[in-house]
């Protein structure tokens, strides 16, 4: 949200940097210079008229705006004005206001328009308008494209010689999905423009060829680098063997990255020589956010001088960048040795874990396309580079290592739909801080379903990282779950068996086979030749042992030979050796079990793909009007907020008396429950603390004299509904994947053993589904031991319109239904509990911004 104390940074479609922010009385002298460096075809266009100046009394109507009825944003690049954009109420009720804005010649082409347009639509809906009108010459084509591109309903009239535009500016899906568009298109260009400058400007290589800059400057040029390196040195004429300059402007060459390795202190002075040029800095200097409060605001001061500038910032306190495409050879980082060139893009938020992945990879012969370590993440972060890695022709792989989530919603939804293309696989920690709600939250098993739904491959240590990697960078990916075993010993094929059913994979039938330990390379070959062309077999699995000394000649025992024969079928394969290496384009394992985990994961990442995507349904009767005025601070109902969303809860009368409760159960109607008001009571019929089937005032009153002397005064009394299997649905707000869904059997038992699963709102019509079905106790849904199966169908549903409400009303901090009871013919919610705050951060909602 962009308001007049909070300016954001946004990006323009080349992927430079500037800010917004609402105009400000003081903005006067730079709205005027501004006007000052139009064209007269620019003044012309946006005021039908040559207005060669601005009247005073215009220019303080333009900066004196009240933020409601009427707004207006500045654009700065530089802190400098190069856009403004507004709009005016039509009226003091009117729902309509006019809209308008103006871009600086040398701006123009870039983006300002839609990024104005967004942020102003966005500022209007909260106050309650719902449409723009604007008023837009013929011959101004760019700005008639700016809203029609939009994905706006445009409306358009011609009259007096002006073309006259209106269109409701409610979010829908086709604006959604332009402005997400546009989203992916300027985040990929501003990391393109950082992998493969065409000039790179070193800051901190000292002559003596000591220390960080150094190494880097070395690393950069030993690998090969095909544009210009550049030392920055003030006093050193020459730096390892490279002139050098005590400016980067002094050199005379394209200087598109800037690699800082100078103190915390001389960093915004490096900042300040670099924007006469660069795209980005490389950060590798530590001393920022990690060493406390003042770093903080010192890397705060650096990222927001560097967007000013134009710039994109990797780090600070990072490793560096590198690119291995051969006609660009990066390495800006201070690893000494790159692996190989590939196709796997590498991402590490930790520096000196990005130096362990990359010499692992090295070692294991996985080759890279590149490698970007994001340090404190302060700018750039592993989102951007998923959306640069998803267009990238030279990756087909990405791999992340991920301390923390910045903008968890924005990852979930970036993986989605880039894991539909390229697998991601995240070396990612289930450990999470507390979410906000009375529940603990998802546990470690959730958490990797919480990846998965999003078809990301979890994976807990480097080495399963590099495993999955090298799976899925050399071989094709399984077309089912069944695995075909072929080995020469059958305590390793039986070992190789158990992993199978340990990581959820199918024996194919007639597996495993053996050889047996006499069988020679040729024989093995054959077996596992026929193995791959076996129709029951999805993939294979090779296990091999030495044979003993003497027994098969030398040709006849090497056994890394029979592995083609195997991957001519196009099946994934992958092999362990007990001596010898797999040979190139065979993903070899020091164990059985390391190569079926992996193949396990690959494996269900292949049906997460096979598998439709799901839908977010359409909720017609959802009435988001009266889900706004029962947030109202003055007037907070969360009754009224469930049922704005189609959750009806069965009425609840409070009683603290025998009478009070007799009353309620003769307004309500017999039968009725009695149940103790603690939440933690409500449905513990095992202890007595709920009466169900009274018929009459006499028995209500005696259920209430035998409650009140145990579970205290206070009771609730509702209408009887039919049984039905009791359920618990929660939402609750999660540090790391933001509003999730759970769901589970009610029960104390269940309770205990943490029977849930979660997914991530809002909920696709598969999630809903499945969300069902996964509990371990979610047999009682489909009729156990002769029961009646519920609806399951009305259950998802009420699961969809749980994750809609999480996902549309950030104030909802957490909200439990407790106990909901499923029946053949649909359900009963009988308790409802709802957490209101302070809206949570949602990073990922509304216009865009950095």
């Amino acid at each position: 949200m962009t308001t007049v104390d909070q300016p954001v940074d946004v990006l323009l479609s080349d992927g430079t940097t500037v800010q917004l922010r609402s105009i400000r009385p003081s903005d006067g002298p730079g709205i005027v210079a501004m006007h000052s460096r139009f064209s007269e075809r620019t003044r012309y266009l946006r005021y039908f008229s040559p207005y060669p100046r601005i009247p005073e009394r215009d220019l303080q109507r333009f900066v004196h705006v009240d933020h409601r009825d009427r707004e207006a944003f500045v654009v700065l690049a530089a802190d400098q004005i190069v856009a403004v954009g507004r709009y005016e109420r039509l009226g003091r009720q009117s729902p309509e206001a006019e809209v308008a804005f103006v871009v600086e010649d040398a701006y123009q082409g870039r983006g300002i328009g839609s990024v104005l347009l967004e942020h102003l639509a966005d500022a209007a809906r909260r106050i309650g308008l719902t449409s723009f009108v604007a008023e837009v010459l013929p011959t101004n084509g760019a700005m008639l494209r700016v809203f029609a591109d939009f994905g706006y309903q445009v409306q358009r009239q011609f009259a007096d010689g002006v073309v006259h535009l209106s269109f409701p500016i409610a979010p829908t899906d086709a604006t959604l999905e332009v402005q997400r568009g546009r989203e992916r298109r300027t985040e990929a260009r501003s990391v393109a423009r950082l992998l493969a400058p065409r000039g790179v400007a070193v800051y901190g290589a000292s002559a003596t060829g000591q220390g960080v800059g150094a190494a880097v400057l070395g690393h950069l040029r030993d690998y090969g680098f095909t544009g210009s390196v550049v030392p920055v040195h003030l006093t050193a004429t020459t730096v390892a063997g490279l002139p050098a300059y005590p400016s980067a402007a002094d050199a005379g060459l394209p200087v598109d990255l800037a690699v800082v390795a100078v103190p915390p202190d001389a960093v915004e002075t490096v900042v300040a020589d670099a924007a006469a040029g660069a795209h980005g800095l490389i950060v590798i200097s530590a001393g920022f956010a990690e060493a406390g409060a003042e770093g903080a605001a010192a890397q705060r001061r650096l990222v927001r001088a560097a967007h000013a500038a134009g710039m994109r910032v990797v780090g600070p306190n990072c490793l560096g960048v590198a690119n291995t495409a051969p006609d660009v050879r990066l390495n800006a980082t201070l690893a000494p040795r790159l692996p190989v060139p590939g196709r796997v893009g590498l991402f590490s938020q930790s520096g000196a874990f990005g130096v362990a992945l990359l010499a692992e990879a090295d070692r294991r012969g996985l080759g890279l396309s590149s490698f970007v370590s994001a340090g404190n993440r302060a700018d750039v972060s592993g989102n951007d580079l998923l959306q640069y890695w998803q267009g990238d022709p030279g990756t087909d792989v990405i791999m992340l290592y991920l301390e923390t989530f910045g903008n968890p919603r924005k990852f979930a939804r970036l993986a989605r739909r880039i894991g539909r293309d390229k697998p991601i696989v995240a070396l990612a920690s289930p450990a999470r801080p507390p979410g906000v709600g009375p529940s603990a939250g998802p546990d470690q098993v959730a958490v990797s379903a919480l990846f998965a739904q999003s078809g990301v491959i979890r994976v807990d240590t480097v080495a399963e990282l590099l495993d999955v990697g090298v799976l899925l960078a050399h071989q094709p990916l399984p077309g089912g779950d069944r695995v075909g075993v072929v080995g020469n010993s059958s305590a390793l094929a039986g070992l190789a068996a158990t992993a199978c059913a340990a990581q959820g994979l199918t024996l194919a039938d007639g597996y495993p086979r053996n050889v047996g330990p006499r069988a020679g390379a040729a024989e093995f070959a054959a077996a596992l030749a026929a193995a791959a062309a076996d129709e029951v077999v999805d993939s294979l699995v090779a296990v091999f042992a030495p044979p003993l000394p003497g027994q098969l000649p030398d040709a006849e025992a090497d056994f890394t030979a029979a592995l083609p024969a195997a991957l001519a079928a196009g099946k994934p394969t992958v092999a362990t050796f007990l001596v010898g290496r797999a040979p190139t384009g065979v993903p070899g394992y020091p164990s059985v079990e390391e190569a079926v985990r992996a193949l396990g994961r690959v494996t269900a990442y292949a049906d997460w793909l096979r598998r439709r995507p799901g839908r977010l349904s359409e909720l017609p009767d959802v009435d988001r009007g009266a889900a706004q005025t029962a947030l109202r601070p003055d007037s907070l109902d969360p009754g009224g907020l469930l049922a704005a969303y189609g959750i009806d809860v069965v009425a609840s009368v409070p009683a603290a008396s025998a009478d009070e409760a007799a009353e309620a159960a003769v307004e309500l109607g017999f039968p009725v429950a009695l149940k103790a008001a603690a939440p933690g009571l409500r449905h513990r019929l095992d202890l007595g603390a709920v009466r169900l089937d009274l018929p009459d005032e006499a028995t209500v009153r005696r259920a209430y004299a035998e409650m009140s002397t145990v579970f205290g005064t206070d009771v609730l009394v509702q209408p009887m509904v039919p049984p039905g299997v009791a359920c618990v649905v929660e939402l609750v707000e999660d540090p790391a994947f933001g509003p999730v869904v759970g769901f589970g059997l009610g029960g104390v038992a269940t309770e205990l053993l943490g029977d849930r699963a979660w997914r991530s709102a809002p909920l696709t019509d598969l999630d809903a589904a499945e969300l069902v079905d996964e509990p371990r106790a979610a047999p009682l849904l489909r009729g156990h031991r002769g029961a009646a199966p519920v609806d399951r169908t009305s259950l998802a549903d009420l699961l969809v319109r749980v994750g809609l409400l999480g996902d549309e009303q950030p104030r909802v901090r957490a909200l439990t239904l407790n106990p909901v009871l499923a029946r053949p013919d649909g359900l009963s919610v009988l308790h409802a509990t709802v957490r209101i705050g302070s809206a949570g951060a949602r990073p990922d909602t509304g216009p865009r911004r950095l």
